[in-house]
């Protein structure tokens, strides 16, 4: 788990680089079905922000932890862009359809995290 807790901990630092706002950790740990430990939910104001921010969150990680997302889909529009890191799955929304899926809340007993807004 501490493996998770640090992995969560940069992307954050690479979301909050490209000021993503609204970031909510979802922690998905003993509830039955999920495909992860953790989903870390975000948006940018624009199609450029999210690209900009999934970027971020990318060259994060792979320079702290040394690690790449298994796979990686939505770049094409940049409207929703969903990041694999096994354990934890990274979603960033423009705003519109980050409220339309409301992932944050699509597991009842999950508890959340939010995490401030950088000034």
């Amino acid at each position: 788990m501490e493996q998770t807790r640090e992995l969560v901990e940069t992307i954050v630092k690479g979301i909050q680089e490209k000021k993503g706002s609204g970031i909510v950790v979802a922690d998905l740990e003993g509830i039955e079905g999920t495909i992860c430990r953790c989903f870390v939910v975000c948006q940018g104001n624009t199609p450029t922000q999210v690209e900009a921010i999934a970027d971020s969150v990318s060259d994060q990680v792979r320079e702290h932890l040394g690690e790449k997302p298994a796979r990686v889909v939505g770049r094409e529009n940049a409207l929703w862009v969903a990041m694999d890191y096994g354990d934890v799955l990274v979603h960033v929304f423009v705003p519109d359809m980050r409220e339309y899926y409301d992932l944050e809340h699509l597991w009842a007993d999950a508890r959340l995290e939010s995490i401030a807004d950088m000034d």
